[in-house]
């Protein structure tokens, strides 16, 4: 079992910028990639970006290429987000996820935080 949780949402100003993080827990050695998805109410799950365990290769969603960086610490089993430049748009949930084990897809979510950018 992995446990994800979550931390660094909040209100900000359109702007200004945030950083989410979501440290793991539990059976981490089994961790092949960890990612970010965000929501809107009445809308789907969306996937922001991922980044792969071992290597630190990184993926993002075309349509938010450039708005987000996702990186990792390997010792601390923490993934980060960054988003500077934030917009009202930007507001959501965030989830974090991790594929762990021969999962081919995400088999743990965190409890998601809060974003809400004002405008």
């Amino acid at each position: 079992q992995v446990q994800l949780v979550e931390s660094g949402g909040g209100l900000v100003q359109a702007g200004g910028s945030l950083r989410l993080s979501c440290a793991a827990s539990g059976r981490t050695g089994s961790i092949t990639t960890m990612g970010w998805f965000r929501q809107v109410p009445g809308k789907e799950r969306e996937f922001v970006a991922a980044i792969w365990w071992k290597t630190g290769i990184t993926t993002y969603a075309d349509s938010l290429k450039g708005r987000f960086t996702i990186s990792r610490d390997l010792a601390k089993n923490t993934v980060y987000l960054q988003r500077n430049s934030l917009e009202p748009e930007d507001t959501a949930v965030y989830y974090c996820a991790a594929r762990a084990g021969p999962a081919s897809a995400y088999n743990y979510w965190g409890q998601g935080t809060q974003v809400t950018v004002s405008s």
